[in-house]
């Protein structure tokens, strides 16, 4: 066997292997969708009983879906997370590119380097750490705790520091500074040169932070449940909970408001997934 013989034969090899173990990846992650997709059409006997068959013994069932809506009172807490989800994404998105415009074409001003390596810093800081004082000084000092708006600020505050990394990364490789001198030369005024100019080129990226921000706001937990506590207020996440009883849970209405709850941004994810590698990897080499 000759070594090109043998380098052909290794590269195959090679390939295979990875192609299986990105086949067992993708199952490890699809099998809990999987599972909450063949559940939610089964009643809390037979999920109990055989939660992998693919029809349980009373046969296909639609009503835990309406069980589910009506225990959650879906539609309001669907408002709410809808609100508060594309409220803080478009206001994460908008002061994020804006910041990023200053940042990257002020970069001999000593400001805006403490600023962005500050920004930079915040992002290792876990929000475990801040979560006792910030509900302590917001709720106790401030008293506005129960409001969509402090939940939107706050979703929007922890979120701009990463969204201006991807930004910043974004205007410095891939946007020409003549194009601006450019515009400036036609008329153009700061104002009008970053909207009509920097922020179109800016899609790929605009769309990454919109799906990454958007998965993220809608599926929070923990810091909804600190700041929400009234009911009318409640997010899916939160609403979910009223499906676990103390003694008994019914894993069908469970299984049936996970599927509601991940359907919008699942969608979402969709129609916008083309662009995330190439705003991912958009700012990721430096010129």
């Amino acid at each position: 066997m000759t070594e090109n013989e043998k380098a052909a034969r290794n590269k195959k090899v090679m390939k295979a292997i990875m192609w299986i173990v990105l086949l067992v990846l993708f199952i490890c992650f699809i099998a809990p969708f999987i599972l909450v997709v063949i559940n939610v059409f089964k009643t809390k006997a037979d999920i109990t009983t055989d939660p992998l068959s693919l029809i349980g013994k009373h046969g296909f069932t639609l009503k835990n879906f309406p069980e589910a809506m009506k225990k959650m009172n879906f539609w309001q807490v669907f408002t709410n997370s809808a609100i508060i989800t594309i409220i803080s994404t478009v206001l994460t998105i908008l002061v994020s590119s804006m910041a990023s415009f200053v940042l990257v074409r002020n970069q001999k001003w000593f400001a805006c380097t403490l600023l962005f390596s500050a920004m930079i810093a915040s992002m290792v800081i876990p929000f475990q750490v801040l979560m006792v004082p910030l509900v302590s000084v917001y709720g106790g000092t401030l008293g506005v705790l129960n409001h969509r708006l402090t939940l939107i600020l706050m979703h929007t505050g922890f979120s701009v520091s990463m969204a201006t990394f991807m930004f910043h990364g974004a205007i410095h490789t891939n946007i020409p500074l003549d194009l601006e001198e450019a515009a400036l030369i036609d008329g153009c005024s700061r104002w009008q040169t970053f909207w009509k100019i920097v922020f179109p080129l800016l899609k790929p990226t605009v769309a990454t932070v919109a799906i990454i921000d958007a998965m993220a706001f809608w599926n929070d937990y923990l810091l909804p449940s600190l700041v929400l506590t009234k009911k009318e207020l409640y997010t899916i996440p939160i609403a979910t909970q009223a499906f676990y009883g103390t003694y008994s849970t019914d894993i069908g209405l469970v299984m049936a408001a996970l599927l509601l709850a991940m359907l919008p941004i699942l969608i979402l994810y969709v129609f916008l997934q083309r662009f995330i590698v190439e705003g991912v990897t958009s700012g990721a080499v430096k010129g």
